[in-house]
């Protein structure tokens, strides 16, 4: 693989914009390559080789060797290579006021010096927008190793309290050194440094190494309380106090070490990345100044690479140093002094590419295609369509199955998403909050797709009976449970606590459903809304749910026949349920306008509710065809679909901006054919008015009522997988953006600030 491509895949994609951009600066040798093949000889063969150089290459050092008799000094030898040198690095300071290096072109200008001197100064502007990225990122280390103390600090004196609450009157009489204390605590006084002083750095930058009694400290802590259950919601919203008072028990500890530990977790990720960040472009300038001096036949690499060897990003170790104290304490702290086990967790984890997900998807594959196969070729031979039975077949059967065509579809969409996510280095596992090594590639999407779609097709093979039992007078009783035997198998799967079928990623589904049917209650993450955006593609899905609940309840599913239709109550939930999703996602922006004072939010929320007026209205006009609805149903209809669709584009997907350097795009793109975007902002706006099939009555002789539905629940679906990717672009554009390219995590410890102000 060329150096290229491999540094673009090592990437922290949220940092793309700060690396050294090697790509540009190739172009900038090609430019000087070009130059010199067209205006600049190629310089002689040394004196004494009449054959070429390359006939030589066999031979160790006949070229270039240091005649043993030769009276040149090493003195004279270095002031040689000072004259010869082609370039002269210094530090100087920039017109913006920062610390910068600047390279002086020395050689001479003539055969193209000019166009080495532009690749100098490219150069320089991207070595110094690297060190100031580095510095200003090592600088947020420091502050985060120096609060880590201090939580650490924190903990340490709480398991003393915990263990010891009888004694512990001592340790607050007695200013004595915490690492005692914490040796004390640890049972294990041979290693210094038993907290997170160890990952403290040379307190003479600024930060004071005076530390209270342990004990003490805890005077002027409190639990961190945070928003994220229904209890603390209702509190919050009827301002009653919150108790955050130090409790000292065993349940509280673990809590506490439980959230310090995930905190290590991620600062030490974060650690790692800048190490390799570091190394990358290190790697990358060195990578380009041997290029330049094959190109220009100078030594120019030498003086440069010192530069960056004398750099705060060659000389600095600070981010070594800490991640050695960071092992070294969470080692101690969090592992039980096991060193294979602490790192192990510390590590992030990478998920292995098994060859059996790919076999097993090639034949639920080809299972499924023969069986749809089979399915055709059943309905074609035995003239399923034109039995008298058919007619009750989809009225009953047909939306029962269709409820798994709706999940198969939206699966399929989803692994086609995360496809692309790859594909264009979209950090969906970040923007989602899966934990490492845990996100689903799109074959593991697929796998699970098709092997409900096996299920389905053979369920829907084994129940396609259109004549009734001559003997019984109905249909087998089994094969017309099957559809409910299949939703049980698949609810069953989903809360399965085994550790099989990718338990982790279900367990995340399954928290976000319960988020979203418990909002507002719960504090509104990114894969919570955007969940509950999948919901609102599928209205028909939860439809389908409702008939299965009042086809096997009301009636008689043996012989196909149920009231649901004339049933007032089906009919009433019927409006219900159209509107359940939206009223979700409404609560949710509720939730956030209420949190984040984001009037943005209020607006988004106005456009759900459009939504729900609209889905109502166009309910109730086809339970009852009169004027006054249809009118009421266009107007309300036409309102949300042209607010949804400028949410879509302009909010969503961040395009249609007059004034960007795309014009009615974005100033940035991932994809590179500016077309793509334009033809997916006419399909949204197409797919979008497909509620006026349902206005305008459109019904078609070869269709049947249901299958039409299907038809349009269907287009939405796919209208919202391409949603999906346009909207996780822009997410991801606006984390880039800001470099945001790890997720916060609360401290479980709050220090009173005013005391320790107080006390300084």
């Amino acid at each position: 693989m060329k150096f290229g491509k491999e540094l673009r895949s090592q990437m922290v994609p949220e940092w793309e914009g700060a690396y050294v951009n090697y790509e540009y600066l190739k172009t900038l040798l090609k430019d000087i390559q070009h130059y010199r093949q067209l205006h600049v000889p190629p310089p002689p063969n040394p004196p004494g080789l009449t054959r070429r150089l390359s006939l030589y290459r066999n031979f160790s050092g006949l070229t270039g060797l240091k005649v043993p008799n030769s009276p040149t000094t090493s003195t004279d030898r270095t002031d040689q290579d000072i004259e010869r040198q082609p370039i002269l690095v210094n530090a100087v300071k920039r017109p913006n006021g920062e610390d910068g290096f600047e390279t002086t072109f020395l050689a001479d200008r003539e055969d193209g010096g000019e166009y080495e001197l532009v690749f100098f100064r490219r150069l320089d502007d991207e070595f110094n927008k690297v060190v100031k990225f580095y510095k200003g990122k090592v600088e947020e280390v420091l502050k985060e190793a120096d609060e880590l103390n201090r939580q650490m600090d924190a903990l340490i004196a709480f398991r003393i309290k915990v263990d010891d609450p009888e004694h512990s009157w001592f340790e607050t009489s007695a200013a004595v050194d915490m690492n005692q204390l914490a040796s004390a605590a640890a049972t294990s006084a041979a290693v210094s440094g038993d907290h997170m002083e160890i990952i403290d750095e040379d307190r003479s930058n600024g930060r004071s190494n005076n530390r209270p009694a342990p004990l003490e400290i805890l005077d002027r802590v409190k639990i961190n309380s945070s928003v994220d259950t229904p209890l603390s919601t209702i509190k919050v919203v009827l301002q009653v106090p919150s108790q955050n008072e130090l409790k000292f028990s065993n349940d509280n500890l673990q809590k506490v070490e439980g959230q310090l530990r995930t905190v290590f977790i991620e600062f030490y990720y974060k650690l790692k990345l800048l190490r390799s960040y570091s190394f990358l472009n290190t790697l990358a300038i060195s990578k380009i100044m041997k290029k330049y001096d094959k190109i220009t036949s100078r030594s120019a690499s030498r003086s440069y690479m010192r530069m960056v060897d004398n750099s705060y990003l060659g000389s600095s170790d600070e981010v070594r140093r800490i991640m050695d104290r960071v092992e070294i304490s969470f080692i101690k702290h969090f592992a039980n002094s096991n060193r294979k086990k602490g790192l192990k967790a510390l590590k992030p984890k990478t998920k292995k590419q098994k060859h059996g997900v790919s076999a097993s998807l090639g034949f639920f594959v080809g299972f499924t295609a023969a069986l749809i196969l089979a399915l055709i070729l059943i309905i074609r031979s035995r003239q399923i369509i034109e039995k008298e039975g058919s007619k009750k077949y989809m009225e009953t059967m047909f939306p029962l199955y269709s409820l798994f065509a709706f999940i198969v579809l939206h699966m399929l969409m989803y692994a086609a998403n995360i496809y692309f996510w790859r594909r264009y280095r979209i950090n969906y596992s970040f923007i989602f909050g899966f934990k490492v090594g845990t996100a689903l590639g799109y074959r593991e999407v697929l796998l699970l797709s098709f092997g409900l779609a096996v299920l389905a097709l053979g369920s829907v093979l084994a129940n396609l009976d259109m004549e009734m039992d001559p003997k019984t007078g109905d249909y087998k009783a089994l094969t017309e449970l099957l559809p409910a035997g299949l939703v049980v198998l698949v609810i069953a799967i989903m809360i399965c606590p085994f550790n099989i079928i990718y338990r982790s990623s279900r367990y995340f589904l399954l928290t976000c459903i319960f988020h979203c049917v418990c909002a507002p209650l719960y504090k509104v993450l990114l894969a919570d809304f955007f969940l509950a955006d999948q919901f609102t593609s599928q209205v028909q899905a939860f439809r389908s749910i409702e008939f299965y609940i009042c086809y096997y309840t009301s009636g008689n599913y043996r012989v196909r026949e149920n009231n649901c239709k004339s049933n007032d109550v089906y009919n009433t939930f019927n409006f219900i349920v159209a509107g359940i999703p939206y009223w979700w996602r409404l609560l949710q922006c509720l939730r956030r306008l209420f949190e984040e004072k984001d009037a943005m939010q209020g607006w988004n929320g106005m456009k759900y509710f459009a939504t729900i007026v609209a889905v109502t209205t166009r309910t109730a006009y086809t339970r009852n065809n009169s004027t006054e609805w249809k009118v009421i149903a266009w107007i309300s209809s036409g309102v949300a679909a042209a607010f949804s669709t400028y949410w879509d584009l302009v909010h969503d997907w961040g395009l249609l901006n007059r004034k960007s350097k795309n014009r009615w795009l974005r100033d940035k793109l991932i994809i590179p054919h500016h077309s793509v975007y334009f033809g997916v902002m006419g399909f949204n706006v197409l797919l979008r008015l497909a509620w006026l099939q349902t206005l305008l009555d459109l019904n078609f002789s070869f269709l049947h009522k249901e299958s039409l539905v299907t038809i349009m629940a269907s287009l939405e679906i796919i209208r919202r997988g391409v949603w999906n990717f346009f909207r996780l672009e822009n997410e991801h554009l606006n984390n880039v953006g800001k470099f945001r390219a790890f997720k916060s995590v609360p401290l479980p410890f709050n220090y009173d600030e005013a005391e320790e102000e107080d006390e300084n």
